[in-house]
């Protein structure tokens, strides 16, 4: 998908030196069973430019603290900033700020970076002149509904059509899953928007591209995500992913067709909901009434076949867990955009990584 202003009229970014030191930023809460591994995937990257990590702890309640600490006193390119507001963005900034390189690597606490991402990373920015890189999301599961999830993430029939979960050629993007940036692109622009609590990387790349660089996939980098491992917490992620969308539509005035279908789906769901109470209480009579409910029966339909025949799994059980998390995925998702498009998200928070 090609965006922004033309090449001709881009601005231009001087060259990257050979080597380019590069620093990677990670935001981090409640990541103890990950932290360890995320961090190995980072500093086992083989780059021949200095390299440093800079974690921004948030107020986590398990023992993520302690983790950090024995990781930064086993490898001198570890550093932490303290994040105690929390929301991920704040983290970000603070660990930008604190960053010394002219590249900046953005990580996540519960994703692992493949073996030779960095390097790949930046020879991509250094050949095409682009603001920032991003790649695949590979989502992968240990627990059975964990497995269920990393399907659904996997699946067009998930989290939509976006390149960075399925895209096969390089190209041009509205965002990037991640992020490789220029360090001078993010200080013109001002870093993460920290108001937000979600959708944070769409918002900044938004700005990066209103002021005229350029945002490139490519299939090339595959980065490893470990999505959420029960259902409260995939509803919760969901529906607060979804709100944060919303608001910035709200925001922004303007949204990429493929946001809408996971709200016209709640909203249908809702609406067949009410006519269902309505006819159990002998309000709504008639045999039209029952003409309200095809919408919602036909989107079960298609979920229920997608899930059964589509996703894979091993067993029965397996492909009824794919149904339950598409439709969560659908209608958490499109509920929490409708209330983000109607009243706003600065109250929503993401508690779905909380203990």
């Amino acid at each position: 998908m090609s965006s922004g202003p033309a090449a001709a009229t881009r601005p231009e970014l001087k060259p990257l030196p050979d080597d380019v030191a590069v620093s990677y930023v990670m935001p981090v809460l409640n990541e103890a069973a990950h932290l360890t591994e995320a961090v190995g995937a980072v500093l086992s990257q083989e780059y021949a430019g200095e390299q440093e990590l800079i974690l921004a702890l948030g107020a986590s309640t398990d023992a993520t603290d302690a983790v950090a600490a024995e990781l930064v006193a086993s490898d001198p390119r570890v550093r932490l900033v303290a994040n105690p507001r929390t929301d991920i963005p704040i983290g970000l900034n603070l660990a930008i700020r604190a960053a010394r390189h002219p590249v900046v690597i953005r990580v996540d606490a519960h994703a692992e970076l493949p073996p030779g991402y960095t390097a790949a990373a930046v020879e991509i920015l250094r050949r095409t002149g682009a603001a920032n890189v991003g790649g695949v999301m590979v989502a992968r599961g240990r627990g059975r509904f964990q497995r269920a999830v990393a399907r659904g993430y996997n699946s067009p029939f998930g989290l939509g059509g976006g390149s960075w979960h399925h895209g096969e050629e390089e190209q041009e993007s509205d965002s990037a899953y991640l992020g490789v940036f220029r360090r001078e692109v993010l200080d013109e622009v001002g870093l993460y928007d920290e108001s937000l609590r979600r959708a944070e990387d769409w918002e900044l790349n938004h700005r990066i591209r209103t002021a005229g660089h350029r945002i490139l996939f490519t299939p090339k980098l595959k980065v490893t995500y470990w999505p959420r491992d029960n259902w409260p917490a995939l509803r919760r992620q969901m529906f607060a992913t979804g709100v944060w969308r919303g608001h910035l539509v709200r925001r922004h005035q303007s949204t990429p067709w493929r946001y809408l279908p996971p709200p016209a789906v709640a909203v249908l769901v809702a609406f067949s909901l009410v006519v269902g109470l309505l006819q159990l209480l002998g309000i709504a009579r008639g045999a039209g009434w029952a003409l309200a409910h095809v919408p919602s029966l036909g989107y079960l339909a298609g979920v229920s076949a997608v899930g059964m025949a589509r996703l894979g799994g091993d067993g029965l059980v397996d492909r009824v867990l794919n149904v339950v998390v598409l439709a969560t995925m659908h209608l958490a998702w499109g509920a929490g955009f409708i209330k983000g498009w109607l009243t706003g998200a600065e109250t929503t928070v993401d508690r779905s990584r909380l203990r």
